[in-house]
């Protein structure tokens, strides 16, 4: 699988294709209305010949029309990262973006053509009611599961807390199906994720949301009251999100300056600045990062590199410099749009080129945490 099609695969699960991912507004293009117009009027001409005189006249159907319409104009702007999403994919990226959602707590994935549970959320509704890793969805609420979407799926089982759902369990390793009967709930998804080892706070920050700043303060505030000598920040396989929770992110770890700069369809640039926080650490700091860090993380590792405020280390990251913004359409589904680019507070691209660690390693992922632990260990 290519780069791209990796970081696309990952933004989908997660929506770092979002309401706002690295975008700073609706940008207005320089082409006249009038050529817009005539661009239009062509379609809309194409449009009344079809319906006017094609001769399976009783088989149109005005949705699959205009949406492939829709996916005809984006193929043609042959930008990776811009996308139509159709409104079951575009409600399930909206809910992302929160950090939490209403539903059972387990994440599900198609295999083999069924919906398969690939693990319970701890302590969640589906964690208790006996779902496990591996279990099979053959219905839902009665329904078959059979040629299923996965964002069918997902929002067939999501819904209000305190509402019911039944699924039929097919359990790995067994020839009886079970059904399940579980009271949705809250679940609240964590972006960020500590542990000490040693003197070193270990911090995994998996995507941007808009918890991510408030899950961060509570790990800092953690950080101070274990005495940390050092922080190992982890950003492989970080896809992006929020460019709010990108500049919140860095500002605990920046006293002032511009986190990213962002350059509209105008050629115009707007920085993005620290913001004030109320907990700020000033720890020598190790920044992981891999091919698969993209977007978001690659604005953050890039702040921290270039005001030499954390040691960069990993291989070159993915090189995602567009900005994307997300509209929502009349009937509900959604455009993802490149909207800009950005550049790194010393004004260099990342589009295509990503960025580079100020050492490159070729470990694994336990052997690499080592590396920056006895990195901050040692002699400076």
């Amino acid at each position: 699988m290519s780069k791209i099609a990796k970081i696309t695969a990952v933004i989908l699960l997660l929506g770092v294709i979002l309401t706002l991912s690295f975008g700073a507004g609706c940008f207005v293009a320089t082409r006249t209305q009038t050529a817009l117009n005539q661009g239009l009027d062509s379609v809309v001409q194409v449009w009344s010949i079809i319906f006017d005189n094609y001769v399976e006249r009783d088989e149109l159907d005005t949705d699959i029309l205009s949406q492939a319409a829709i996916e005809g104009m984006v193929e043609a702007l042959d930008d990776p990262y811009t996308s139509y999403m159709d409104v079951e994919t575009y409600q399930l990226n909206l809910n992302s973006i929160e950090g939490k959602f209403e539903g059972i707590g387990a994440q599900v994935a198609v295999r083999d053509e069924q919906i398969m549970i690939i693990a319970p959320i701890a302590d969640s509704p589906a964690a208790k009611a006996g779902i496990r890793a591996g279990d099979i969805i053959l219905a839902i609420n009665g329904g078959s599961t059979s040629g299923m979407s996965l964002a069918e799926a997902v929002l067939s089982i999501r819904g209000p807390r305190g509402a019911s759902v039944t699924l039929l369990i097919l359990h790995q390793g067994e020839t009886e199906p079970e059904e399940i009967e579980i009271v949705r709930a809250e679940i609240e998804l964590d972006s960020v994720y500590f542990e000490m080892k040693g003197d070193i706070a270990y911090t995994n920050i998996t995507h941007f949301t808009e918890r991510t700043d408030e899950e961060l303060s509570q790990v800092l505030q953690s950080i101070a009251q274990e005495a940390a000598m050092g922080i190992v920040l982890d950003l492989r396989s970080n896809p992006g999100g929020l460019l709010s929770a990108v500049v919140e992110v860095a500002s605990h770890f920046l006293e002032e300056g511009v986190v990213v700069n962002v350059m509209d369809n105008q050629g115009d640039i707007s920085a993005q600045v620290v913001k004030s926080t109320r907990v700020v650490t000033d720890l020598p700091m190790v920044v992981l990062v891999d091919s698969h860090s993209a977007s978001g993380s690659e604005v953050l590792a890039a702040a921290l590199q270039d005001y030499v405020r954390a040691t960069i280390a990993g291989t070159t990251t993915f090189g995602k410099g567009s900005v994307n913004r997300f509209y929502q359409l009349e009937d509900g589904s959604g455009l993802y749009l490149t909207v800009a680019h950005w550049l790194t507070p010393d004004g260099h691209p990342i589009e295509g080129e990503g960025l580079h660690p100020d050492y490159e390693l070729e470990l694994d992922e336990e052997d690499a945490i080592q590396w920056a632990i006895d990195y901050l260990k040692g002699p400076k």
